[in-house]
């Protein structure tokens, strides 16, 4: 029999993918993985919380547009991976998560026999989450069913995967002879000419289009593609959070600023034409689908489900969004764009933040993260009101620098998936607020051990600020308020160099930039409560 254990041929088949860096806990049924790391072998960054091996996984996922992979233990250790998971699957992040699972031979089929961290169906907690799930009980059915995972996990739409594997099992050697499957992709979808003919109809009858683009034309690397097909209908371009940095800030035909700002919704409404390119209009993006679209839409879309779940569409195009966009771009004629200066929409905006009272210092935050932190570097914003202005309004110069966890509204995700982003190369800014930090402290310490380049801004309001202003109009708020530590002391009991601001203006600005330039982890502190964007439900009644 082979020296290879199952552990060992399934870190190869994730090599084969193009792997390097997985993110684990470890533990007493799972230990064979952090065993089999070699050269040439994925290498496990442990974690301090499982749910921090999918979120980071995720991280690393959106950073790169590669696969994310996550390892835990048995129970309890995958139940706590749950929440990142569904975060993956509402965001559509390509992740793959790797459980242990209790010993195969001492299993006995429809018997919870009390073996430690035993459940009746582990892979359960899962499946109405995952693309699929896999439950193998052989050491060749295990490295199959990782290498089916790894493919389907990054085969458009892409998302997330489990794949169970009993303890014992991971220990097992690999018959002699035996060569693991190579993980392959689909290939991306190409369009019907029969659709693109009928788009080309429409859009050819149309005066004034618009470009609705999601993050379906970032997983398949449609940026060139979409913005020629804006060019040549001289369409103003709208993204989702998902989109953000699809064209970069200060292009001609992009508007830099959320459709929940009257002035977008207004001008999407007044087109006669809606192309959706890789978005499902979800409720977050169209405010429970109040924004007002035009009367016609054609939709772009690998998964013609999610091109009408939300709203019906004249034509449907289901495929890859940059193989559709390039064929409707090269036989669509030059126009001259409609709507005038679309490209001071975003900047006008932001002077009517700056000027109202209740949001300057929010604008200033805004100016400081664009100015202090470098556009080589990544973003990565908490579901908290600092990281509801950064995602929605601050510019973003490229696809993949921003990732906001709008999927599942997670709250704790930014420190995590940091983690994760901080393996693509470039310097991470995690925004944070005190309720979401708290969710995740632990991480301060993984950040130091590895040594990695995230500087989390703090913006500290004292506990739940978003949900203060839900109960704004409440006799008394309630749940809202948190005590906090001493976050400076905390952050130097960590080992990370911390530094306190008293404005989101230039002491924040400045202490971005010295973050950025003296690379390694760093604690920045923000003591202020910040009013919410229209981006957030609850302003997204106001005029």
């Amino acid at each position: 029999m082979s020296s290879v254990t199952t552990a060992a041929a399934v870190l190869d088949v994730l090599a084969q993918a193009g792997v390097t860096t997985a993110f684990g806990l470890p533990g007493v049924h799972n230990l064979a993985l952090w065993q089999a790391q070699d050269d040439g072998r994925p290498r496990i960054v442990g974690v301090r919380h499982e749910q921090t091996t999918g979120y980071a996984a995720d991280g690393l996922a959106r950073a790169t547009g590669g696969l994310g992979v996550a390892l835990t233990t048995t129970g309890p250790g995958a139940a706590n991976a749950v929440a990142a998971f569904g975060e993956a699957a509402a965001s559509q992040s390509p992740l793959l998560l790797i459980a242990s699972d209790v010993p195969q031979r001492l299993r006995r089929p429809g018997v919870v026999r009390g073996l430690l961290h035993e459940s009746r169906d582990q892979a359960a907690l899962f499946e109405p989450l995952a693309k699929a799930v896999y439950r193998p009980t052989t050491p060749i059915a295990a490295v199959e069913a990782v290498a089916r995972a790894t493919a389907l996990a990054m085969t458009a739409p892409r998302g997330p995967v489990y794949v169970g594997i009993p303890s014992d099992v991971l220990c097992e050697p690999i018959p002699d002879g035996w060569t693991p499957p190579a993980p392959h992709p689909a290939a991306p979808t190409a369009p019907d000419p029969a659709d693109v003919d009928a788009a080309l109809q429409l859009l050819n009858a149309a005066d004034s289009v618009v470009v609705w683009a999601g993050g379906g034309a970032v997983s398949s690397g449609a940026a060139e593609a979409v913005t020629e097909l804006a060019w040549r209908l001289g369409a103003p371009v709208v993204t989702t959070f998902g989109a953000r940095g699809l064209l970069p800030a200060g292009h001609a035909l992009l508007v830099d600023a959320p459709p929940h700002e009257p002035d977008v919704a207004a001008l999407i409404g007044s087109a006669d034409l809606l192309v959706v390119v890789g978005s499902d209009l979800d409720g977050m993006d169209t405010r429970n689908w109040s924004t007002p679209f035009p009367t016609r839409t054609i939709a772009i879309n690998v998964d013609p489900a999610d091109a009408v779940k939300n709203h019906p569409a004249d034509v449907v195009i289901a495929a890859d969004a940059r193989l559709a966009c390039d064929a409707l771009a090269v036989r669509l004629p030059q126009r001259t764009p409609w709507a005038d200066a679309v490209f001071l929409m975003g900047p006008t905006i932001r002077q009517r933040v700056a000027e109202d009272p209740r949001t300057a210092d929010a604008a200033a935050l805004l100016e400081s993260v664009e100015s202090g932190w470098p556009a080589a570097g990544n973003v990565v914003c908490d579901m908290a009101v600092a990281g509801y202005w950064v995602g929605g309004y601050a510019a973003m110069s490229r696809p993949r620098r921003l990732q906001y966890p709008v999927g599942w509204g997670t709250l704790g995700y930014a420190l995590p998936a940091a983690v994760g982003a901080a393996h693509a190369g470039a310097p991470v800014l995690a925004i944070c607020g005190d309720g979401g930090l708290a969710m995740a402290l632990g991480e301060l310490a993984t950040l130091v051990q590895e040594r990695l380049p995230v500087t989390v801004l703090l913006v500290d309001d004292g506990g739940y600020g978003m949900l203060r202003f839900d109960q704004r109009a409440a006799a008394r708020q309630q749940g809202v308020d948190l005590v906090g530590p001493d976050w400076a002391a905390l952050g130097a009991a960590f080992g990370l160099s911390v530094v306190t601001v008293g404005s989101p203006g230039e002491p924040l600005r400045a202490a971005l930039a010295e973050a950025a330039a003296a690379g390694g982890p760093r604690l920045v502190v923000l003591p202020a409560a910040l009013y919410p964007p229209r981006t957030t439900s609850p302003r997204w009644g106001d005029t």
